[in-house]
């Protein structure tokens, strides 16, 4: 019985957050790009910063290596 309760009250909870998601979605958000154009992607620093991280994740393990030998 308590497992019962408990699945209701899960498939309950969801339908009920699909609604809610699906009813934020309706109306495009103002100003900015439309969400149709391909061009619109936000690059900013973040993605430079990951680009220096990977760099230097490298760099180290390539001393690593070096040490080793």
């Amino acid at each position: 019985m308590k497992n019962v309760l408990l699945k209701l009250l899960l498939m309950g909870s969801l339908l009920i957050m699909a609604n809610v998601a699906h009813a934020q979605s309706d109306e495009p958000p103002e100003g900015g790009p439309m969400p149709d154009d391909p061009t619109a992607v936000p690059i900013d620093g973040g993605a430079s910063l990951l680009l220096a991280a990977g760099v230097g994740l490298g760099v180290r393990q390539l001393r690593r290596r070096k040490m080793v030998r």
